[in-house]
């Protein structure tokens, strides 16, 4: 409740509705003539939008007169709009620092603290508020309810009692009490004042949610549940009800009686659609629903494409659904269906192609990775994916290409120039040019020398050429210091140390990359296996490769060592 006032009254400030129009505190000593007309000039290109033209003449107007309180708010003012809440604050404090009697730089300091969730300082600037006009009750509830969100609930209910004695019950400080006690878990006197308010409108629909909150928070579900069946009796198409009956049924897992009520809540357009997605979100990331529910979410799902046939986000869940549901498949044959329907949907395209990549159908990324990079030519991620496909796919050149596309793209975002320059790395590893892919790799490290992806990376080839392997060793350490538990990172650091020689330190480490949950990686068996045989353990080491096998058929050099090691025993 502290956000939405704070928030609101910001917002009007931004607007230059409020104070600031006629000069603050000004002094004699400067020529008052020629600041009026430069302020009047900053305020009219304010009001015209035009907000660099006016912190120009605002400028000018501290260069005549610097203790100017009135330029520095309205300076604030026009930060503040554009979300610069450093520069905003820096503005304000120096207004108020000028000038500490006045309210609306004292507001405005308040709600950048709270804007920051600085929550401590906010309240510090409200109590100041408070105290300069105790008059105003809206700054007292605004003050309550920090009060509340911070945790100091004694303070919040003196403040929501002395307003409640003096007024009696009313919305605005007992709901403010209600809510206050119920964070408090006294959930018996939240009870008794819900009830006051009851008396007053039985009718209610807020007051008679608050009660079916109340309830089952006390773990009261029944009652809970014959609150919100007489609301739903008495107000079926209210969208707050059904939304807080959803999300009743969803803590209490009635599952069979939610999904009854969502096609209900689907075609309600008093619900917003934000609110829709929101839900509908929520119960595909319930594991419950994945595993019992499925086909009736997604029936659920479909009545909700059919009352927003022409919304790009909407039709993106039921493949979300799918894909939570390991259906990987099946959702992006889903997706295929939408691009085909609506080819501009970009955010489509985009899980698409992450499908693909997860599904290994290296093929259909290329394929398609070349029509979306197409036809979304500044999508940076759409070019990382094509470029995936073609290396995986052996067509370097295409790769290449489009990796230079994608470091235009990442501009001076050091991140993603990383990325480019890996990928960069790989391609012309997998293309036999070791001194140009070492080449890109020692450029990446001049950018980050700490980069987990580039050392983990550069190690692992040089281990595979058996070259500079004490530097590969060094560079794998390093990243697994960072990063204890990645598995992938880890199989590096075992595989550069089979390579020197520490099989013991080795076999280590892949047991505890064999021990952990995300271990079916072809790669990390096949390395198992060949430590192990170097540690003379045929035996074992024929049973890791034959489940690197069994997970990537593609590796049929294995049946070979396989023979071999069986001819050792």
């Amino acid at each position: 409740m502290a956000f939405t006032a704070i928030t609101i009254w910001l917002i009007s400030c931004n607007k230059g509705v409020v104070p600031g129009l006629i000069p603050g505190r000004v002094s004699k000593t400067f020529d008052e003539s020629a600041f009026n007309y430069v302020y009047v000039e900053a305020i009219k290109q304010k009001i015209m939008g035009n907000s660099g033209e006016a912190l120009k003449y605002l400028e000018q107007c501290l260069k005549i007169n610097p203790t100017s309180d009135a330029a520095y708010y309205q300076m604030a003012q026009i930060v503040l709009s554009n979300r610069d809440l450093k520069m905003g604050k820096r503005f304000a404090s120096k207004a108020y620092e000028l000038e500490p009697q006045n309210i609306w730089y004292i507001l405005t300091l308040a709600g950048i603290y709270y804007e920051e969730r600085k929550l401590d300082s906010a309240i510090i600037y409200y109590e100041k508020a408070v105290k300069i006009y105790p008059e105003k009750e809206n700054l007292k509830l605004n003050l309550g309810n920090l009060y509340s969100e911070n945790g100091e609930y004694d303070k919040a209910r003196i403040i929501f009692g002395s307003i409640d004695d003096k007024y009696g019950v009313n919305e605005s400080s007992t709901l403010g009490l209600i809510k206050s006690l119920m964070a408090e878990r006294k959930y018996d006197e939240a009870l008794k004042k819900t009830y006051e308010l009851l008396d007053e409108n039985p009718e209610e629909i807020l007051y008679n949610g608050l009660l079916a909150e109340i309830y089952k928070n006390m773990g009261e579900n029944k009652k809970a549940l014959e609150v919100y069946t007489k609301l739903m009796g008495r107000n079926p198409d209210n969208p707050q009800t059904q939304l807080a009956l959803c999300e009743f049924l969803i803590s209490q897992k009635e599952y069979n009686d939610l999904l009854l009520l969502l096609n209900s809540v689907s075609v309600n357009d008093k619900i917003l659609k934000e609110e829709k997605v929101e839900l509908f979100a929520e119960l595909i990331e319930n594991p419950d629903i994945i595993k019992s529910y499925e086909g009736e979410m997604e029936l659920a799902l479909m009545v909700l494409e059919g009352n927003y046939r022409n919304d790009d986000v909407i039709v993106l869940l039921r493949p979300e659904l799918m894909q939570r549901a390991k259906k990987l498949s099946k959702a992006s044959e889903r997706l295929e269906e939408i691009i085909k329907e609506r080819p501009d949907n970009y955010f489509a395209w985009e899980k698409l192609l992450l499908l693909y990549y997860e599904l290994k159908d290296f093929r259909k990324l290329m394929e398609k990775g070349e029509e979306c990079s197409t036809r979304f030519n500044r999508s940076y991620l759409a070019k990382i994916l094509y470029a995936q496909g073609a290396i995986e796919n052996a067509r370097y050149e295409i790769a290449l290409e489009e990796l230079r596309k994608a470091g235009i793209l990442a501009g001076d975002n050091k991140e993603l120039k990383l990325q480019v320059l890996a990928m960069k790395s790989d391609t012309y590893y997998r293309k036999r040019d070791l001194p140009k892919a070492f080449e890109i790799f020692e450029e990446a490290l001049k950018i980050d020398e700490d980069d987990l992806t580039v050392l983990n990376n550069y190690a692992y080839y040089l281990a595979e050429q058996n070259m500079r392997l004490k530097d590969a060793e060094y560079m794998a350490k390093k990243v697994i210091s960072k990063e204890e538990n990645n598995n992938t990172f880890l199989d590096t650091y075992a595989w550069v140390l089979y390579k020197r020689g520490k099989t013991g330190r080795a076999e280590r480490i892949m047991k505890k990359i064999m021990q952990s949950e995300n271990n079916l990686d072809a790669e990390y068996y096949e390395h198992y296996g060949y430590i192990l045989r170097k540690r003379k353990n045929c035996v074992e080491a024929s049973k890791y490769w034959e489940i690197a096998v069994e997970i990537d058929n593609t590796k049929s050099e294995l049946i070979k060592e396989i023979e071999n090691c069986k001819g050792r025993r």
